[in-house]
């Protein structure tokens, strides 16, 4: 088993109500789901390497195609999801900010596509970035990434926020 390491950025506001910003994956595979088909600014990086906050800068901005907003990082801790050879352990902060999604340029990686045609196409990281009510987030975030809801939400209360 291999365990890969990914570090991401939740960026939150409150307008006034709580909300989390998430990113619906790109490309061909994603493009007709939504729930559990967005996700945390985030990305892979090697523990070698490179530090896990400096990935999840350089991941935002990857993806999102802009700097993490200024703001205080609020650790939100390691998950580790998925199965058998193929495990993931994801670092995440949450910073308090607003961005606009339409200021969002995202990056784009490429794949073969059709399958087994043997062409490739370049599709964006994400196909749109939208801020959404924790409730909401939840039922369109990965499973494995639904606890960092909650561990914000649970931050905010013992802050008395």
């Amino acid at each position: 088993m291999s365990l890969r390491y990914s570090a991401g950025v939740l960026l939150f506001r409150r307008s006034p109500d709580l909300e989390v910003l998430i990113g619906h994956m790109g490309g061909p595979l994603w493009a007709k789901k939504d729930a559990s088909a967005w996700s945390i600014p985030k990305g892979e990086y090697e523990p070698a390497e490179e530090e896990p906050r400096a990935a999840a800068a350089r991941e935002f901005g990857e993806e999102l195609g802009l700097p993490v907003p200024e703001g205080e990082w609020i650790p939100l801790g390691d998950v580790e999801y998925g199965s058998g050879r193929s495990r993931k352990q994801v670092t995440v902060w949450a910073v308090e900010a607003d961005l606009d999604p339409a200021d969002v340029v995202p990056g784009t990686f490429e794949m073969e596509w059709p399958p087994r045609s043997g062409r490739k196409a370049e599709f964006p990281e994400i196909d749109r970035a939208a801020w959404f009510t924790p409730d909401i987030a939840d039922e369109k975030l990965g499973k494995g990434q639904r606890p960092y809801l909650d561990r914000l939400r649970a931050h905010l209360a013992d802050a008395g926020e």
